[in-house]
């Protein structure tokens, strides 16, 4: 029995480790063999990108060999699959290919910012590590003016993540002294600064308190590098000194490239997580069209979830197991505070009143990230 993982993110890596430690007699007797296909060789702790820009973390903190993190049940491939052809359940690759008889998509999310004219040669962004030590330098030498903290569409990684971006930045330039030189611009492309309703006026009112300027319905087509302009499609132009920009994204590649969605979102039971039209190929993380949040979180619930129902399967035991929405997301207020909300398909967000306890638990978690994406936290 061949289980293949594509993608070796997160989700990749969690679901890998929680199925080696539910089928370890099964690989023992080589009834089963694991195996994981990523093109990277080190899996990098993204949440940790946010710290990055502000020269809170080195790259070696956030960055580990993938190897070094897989169960020794899991067979490790360093390849990039070319097409995933489900009905023959078959990955193709440049020189062979990989029959399998499950198979478990965590090929993520990718941004796009060359979609937007003008945005890769004016504007920053943390969503990758390139580009978070390209901002940590800029933000170092940065003295006064106008700093834009845009969302350029949804959905993205990490949704809450341009909300800390932005109240760190007020808290950044507070601690060295120059926050009255510097004017922050938060926008949003719809009508709210977040979308989740109850979250978007929770945040308001810390934008507030912070003298923090924010536009909805905010959308940009285009980047003018001369004039340092965004150009919206609500025929808005706004002038900065230094943009930060959230990219637009889009899922892996490879799904566009197999002709499983022309976005690279693959169509998921939200229960079962099962690939639709499949009954042995399921997907998780970034890469699903489910309307739940690009976040570590939801993978690793949606990991727990798919190790369960596919190792009963391969014992002969019915898969009872469903996802049921569940996030959680740490915001990070300041450098000192932070809160955080909790919501499934059923339960709305809640929150806890921004407090010292709950920005050390995130710091700690920064640490031992490590242990979870092994399978033991």
């Amino acid at each position: 029995m061949k289980i293949a993982i594509v993608g070796g993110g997160v989700a990749g890596t969690l679901t890998a480790n929680y199925l080696a430690m539910r089928l370890r007699d099964e690989i023992r007797e080589g009834k089963v063999e694991i195996r994981i296909f990523s093109e990277r060789e080190h899996l990098l702790y993204e949440p940790g990108l946010l710290y990055l820009i502000f020269n809170r973390v080195e790259e070696r903190d956030i960055k580990k060999d993938l190897k070094l993190l897989l169960d020794p049940g899991v067979e490790l491939s360093l390849k990039r699959v070319k097409i995933l052809d489900l009905d023959n359940r078959r990955l193709i690759f440049d020189d062979g290919s990989y029959d399998f008889d499950y198979l478990v998509i965590a090929t993520g999310s990718r941004i796009v910012p060359e979609e937007v004219p003008g945005l890769t040669t004016t504007g920053h962004w943390f969503y990758n590590l390139e580009g978070a030590l390209k901002l940590r330098n800029e933000l170092a030498k940065f003295k006064n003016g106008r700093v834009i903290v845009s969302v350029i569409g949804i959905p993205h990684k990490c949704p809450v993540a341009p909300i800390e971006a932005t109240l760190l930045l007020h808290d950044f330039f507070r601690i060295l002294g120059i926050r009255k030189d510097v004017e922050i611009l938060y926008t949003y492309p719809i009508n709210r600064v977040f979308v989740m309703e109850s979250v978007s006026n929770f945040v308001k009112e810390m934008f507030d308190e912070r003298e923090i300027e924010y536009r909805t319905f905010f959308n940009p087509v285009a980047v003018d590098p001369d004039k340092k302009e965004i150009e919206t499609l609500e025929g808005e132009r706004e002038k900065f000194d230094l943009l930060i920009a959230i990219p637009p994204h889009k899922g892996s590649q490879v799904i566009t490239d197999s002709g499983i969605n022309e976005d690279g979102w693959v169509p998921t039971d939200k229960y079962t997580l099962k690939v639709k039209g499949y009954e042995n190929v399921f997907a998780l993380g970034d890469t699903t069209d489910l309307p739940v949040s690009k976040a570590g979180s939801v993978a690793h619930f949606q990991a727990e979830v798919l190790a369960e129902n596919i190792s009963a399967e391969i014992k002969g035991l019915p898969p009872t197991a469903r996802y049921s929405g569940k996030a959680m997301c740490f915001i990070e207020t300041s450098f000192k505070e932070a809160t955080y909300i909790w919501f499934d398909y059923d339960t709305p967000p809640t929150f806890v009143k921004p407090n010292r306890f709950t920005h050390w638990m995130k710091i700690a978690y920064n640490r031992f990230f490590w242990m979870t994406a092994r399978g033991i936290l």
